[in-house]
Parts: structure tokens; C-alpha cells; sequence
């Protein structure tokens, strides 16, 4: 099993898909600047003067460290990059889950849709989910590399 989570062929894709997950994610909000502070907005976790700051530079971390994956380039950065902004988009929306309040990620589309509350909330368990899957993607790759580094150091 440590053989295959650590083959090339597996490793080359899980990497292109991780960055193509982030490559799309970050081009809507890019985009669309607005629609997404309003949806870090909603998060009502961060101090109102970071919203905007935060709603144009995220968009565009996202989008180097998808294309640093995908182009093979600095994908030890881009993976540890990758991998904390899951955590804090996984603490977010949890937070948020915990308190009833029922948002919209603003994931891959910043603008909202009309949703029921009920709606929203399930969205926000399935987006758990789906980042807790991308974390278990790095971690992957994180295997895979250091595997990789430490056959090339006893060889």
C-alpha cells in the first residue's frame, strides 16, 4: 500500500487535480471581487477592515498555488499553502456550523444563489467533507515527496 500512495502516476494526479480544484475556485472570486467580500463578510469572522484585503489576495494565493501544482513548480510551498488555507476554510465553516449561522462558502462561486436555510447548512457539512478529501490529497503528496527524497538520499 505505502508503495502505491506513493507511485509517480498516482502522485502527478492527485497533484493536477488539487491545483485545478484551486485554479477554479480562485477564478470566479477574481472575477468577481464584491460578491466574494461579501461572502467573507458572512463568515462574521474577521475585523471588518480585512474583508476587502482578505477578499483580494486570497483569490489570487489560490490561483498561484493551483498553478504551481499544476505547472509542477514550488509544489512543497504550494502544497503547505494549500494545505493551511483548507484548515482555516475547514475551522471557518465549522465555526459558522456551529452557530446555526447558515452561509454560503462562496467556494466556487461568489454569487449567491437563492438557497433554504436547511439548504445552506447541508452545503457547508458537504463542503467539510470535500476539504477534509483535498487535506487528505496533501497529505498524499506530502508522503509521496518525502518518500520520493528519501530513496534519492540512500541512493
Amino acid at each position: 500500500m505505502t508503495k502505491w500512495l506513493s507511485s509517480p502516476w498516482l502522485a502527478i494526479r492527485v497533484q493536477l487535480a488539487l491545483g485545478v480544484f484551486f485554479v477554479a475556485a480562485a477564478l470566479p472570486k477574481i472575477v468577481d471581487p464584491p460578491s466574494f467580500a461579501h461572502m467573507v463578510y458572512n463568515y462574521r469572522i474577521m475585523p471588518g477592515g480585512a474583508v476587502n484585503l482578505m477578499a483580494l489576495v486570497m483569490p489570487w494565493i489560490e490561483l498561484l498555488c493551483g498553478l504551481a501544482l499544476i505547472l509542477g513548480i514550488w509544489t512543497a510551498a504550494a502544497r503547505a499553502i494549500v494545505a493551511a488555507m483548507l484548515f482555516v476554510f475547514i475551522a471557518a465553516i465549522s465555526v459558522n456550523l456551529a452557530r446555526g449561522n447558515a452561509i454560503d462558502c462562496g467556494c466556487f462561486d461568489p454569487s449567491p444563489r437563492p438557497k433554504s436555510r436547511l439548504e445552506r447548512l447541508d452545503d457547508m457539512r458537504f463542503v467539510i467533507y470535500r476539504d477534509l478529501g483535498m487535506l487528505l490529497m496533501v497529505a498524499q503528496l506530502t508522503y509521496a515527496a518525502r518518500r520520493k527524497q528519501r530513496i534519492a538520499d540512500s541512493g
